[in-house]
């Protein structure tokens, strides 16, 4: 077998988890597809069924419809993370996964019924072209682009295209009270999974992943060695939020950090058959301090990376305990431009752990109990993490941890409070991005000639736009403690200010200020720092 690739709040956040978190890969069966799909009774009656309803049913009926309903109902009966992607959504989880597009790279905002640009996408092809942040397109080779009813899939259809087709935009600049064709010629954009890197001290280099796709490890190592020659010997690994993506990308990071002939992990398929997976000489950041971040929506290829980690006593993780999904699917093409991702194997850290939560009583059950660590205390104490004696395991040095439903972290940090959670989550659901948005279109001319270095140590949001912001909140019914977390808002919305003005990586720098998980991480290398002191220079000092 040939392996490729092997890929909150409550109501919302298990949705989310449900669509995000999967490991998938191509099929490539030994087996001739006559052997693999021979005819039997239980395929004939499904096959004759649909053809009945096709051909003799009384009223016209959908069938493709049933195809997908019936398809999702047989997958629903297997486990949570086996599921269907329709031909229709296939180019976007396609993209996703891959790590770029083929489009004129900028993001965009539907404003007051028209196309707006938030920003061009560095040295992508509308930069180039001298494209900027308050740009309205109003046509695309002469098609309208604007106007209430214009769906968002028609505009970016519009937008994207073939690698080097060529589209002409007709531009509004507000600024200059003019309007201008520029013809942009399509181009590969990529879309980048290491969120933000920088150096969180002199010493430790800071990098966030949102997702494993096929261009991750390339990303992940640019930005290591850019720290590293920035003075980086310590890395924070920053993998909360992330959903997980392919197998094997987890294998190379995780292999950055294991020395030669450390196991990373192990799967196991129906027949029982064992497939290890060990660390190379290849790995750049072997022996050093690194500090993995994880919580409660961090799954499956995070999950992989923290545990093979944690059971080789390599580095500090930090944070609450991860998703829980022990997994493996594998992607098969359908025939009609559809695919099914389905679980293939089950994977095992490096001392024999499942970290797979429980899924016998149906996807229902498995969500909800997901949900509950909301309300049973756990992410705000660790000691109530409820785990069986069975599932204990020990690392080489003595160190005991467990599976049975995700990665325990070495060091907890407990959630923050209701309103501290909910600023995370107006940021994460685009509040602060929509406000300071049109917070900018008032008037982009204050900002344009603002370097870099002084927005970063001289302005601050002040009291206006706050007041601002809270009577946006308030017009969209979102009520909470405001002016008790008045400094986390503004430091965010001066984050989002930086991201739309400069870059994303910029906001993250911003947004770490407020960040306990790295304030704890700062502590423990203080504490590690002081420990490798011999006490006779520490009495000295």
């Amino acid at each position: 077998m040939n392996r490729k690739h092997t890929y909150l709040w409550p109501s919302v956040l298990a949705l989310a988890v449900a669509l995000g978190i999967f490991i998938g890969g191509k099929l490539h069966f030994n087996d001739t597809p006559e052997k693999l799909f021979s005819t039997n009774s239980k395929k004939d009656k499904l096959n004759r069924l649909i053809d009945y309803i096709d051909y003799e049913y009384v009223d016209d009926i959908d069938t493709d419809s049933i195809v997908d309903v019936t398809v999702n109902n047989i997958l629903d009966k297997l486990d949570p993370h086996s599921v269907y992607i329709p031909k229709e959504q296939m180019a976007a989880v396609e993209e996703n996964m891959k790590g770029d597009f083929v489009g004129i790279g900028i993001r965009f905002n539907k404003f007051r019924d028209t196309v707006t640009v938030v920003r061009a996408i560095k040295n992508g092809p509308s930069d180039k072209k001298g494209i900027k942040a308050g740009d309205k397109i109003l046509m695309a080779d002469g098609d309208t682009l604007f106007g209430r009813r214009m769906p968002n899939s028609r505009l970016v259809s519009k937008l994207k295209g073939k690698n080097g087709t060529k589209v002409v935009l007709t531009i509004y600049r507000k600024s200059e009270r003019r309007v201008f064709n520029v013809t942009v010629k399509r181009d590969v954009v990529p879309i980048r999974s290491v969120e933000a890197r920088f150096m969180l001290t002199g010493e430790i280099g800071y990098i966030k992943i949102n997702r494993f796709a096929e261009s991750t490890f390339k990303e992940f190592k640019k930005a290591l060695w850019a720290l590293e020659k920035n003075g980086a010997k310590k890395l924070v690994l920053d993998l909360r939020d992330n959903p997980g993506g392919y197998l094997g990308i987890a294998e190379k990071m995780a292999d950055e950090f294991l020395e030669d002939g450390k196991l990373i992990l192990f799967t196991k398929n129906k027949k029982g058959k064992v497939s290890k997976v060990y660390a190379t000489n290849r790995g750049t950041f072997e022996n050093k301090a690194v500090y993995v971040l994880i919580n409660e929506r961090s799954a499956s290829a995070s999950e992989i990376i923290a545990g093979a980690l944690q059971d080789n006593d390599v580095g500090t993780i930090v944070g609450r305990r991860s998703f829980g999904k022990g997994l493996v699917q594998r992607e098969m093409d359908l025939g009609d431009g559809s695919a099914v991702r389905l679980t293939v194997s089950r994977y095992y850290t490096p001392t024999g752990r499942s970290i797979q939560r429980p899924y016998e009583s149906g996807n229902e059950d498995y969500y909800q109990k997901f949900m509950d660590r909301y309300h049973n205390g756990e992410l705000i104490s660790v000691d109530s993490i409820k785990v069986a004696d069975s599932l204990k395991f020990v690392t080489p040095k003595g160190k005991v941890v467990y599976g049975g439903g995700g990665i325990i972290p070495d060091v907890f940090i407990p959630i923050g409070t209701l309103d501290e959670e909910r600023v995370e989550s107006l940021d994460s659901s685009g509040y602060f991005s929509d406000f300071v948005f049109r917070f900018l279109e008032l008037d982009r001319s204050r900002f344009a000639n603002y370097p870099q270095n002084e927005f970063v140590e001289e302005y601050q949001v002040d009291d206006i736009i706050f007041e601002r912001f809270i009577d946006y909140l308030l017009n969209r019914n979102i009520k909470m403690d405001f002016y008790a977390n008045e400094r986390k808002i503004k430091t965010y919305l001066k984050a989002n200010l930086a991201e739309q003005l400069y870059s994303p990586n910029l906001a993250g720098q911003l947004k770490a200020t407020h960040d306990k998980m790295l304030e704890k991480v700062i502590e423990l290398d203080r504490i590690a720092i002081e420990a490798s002191i011999p006490d006779e220079l520490q009495s000295f000092n």
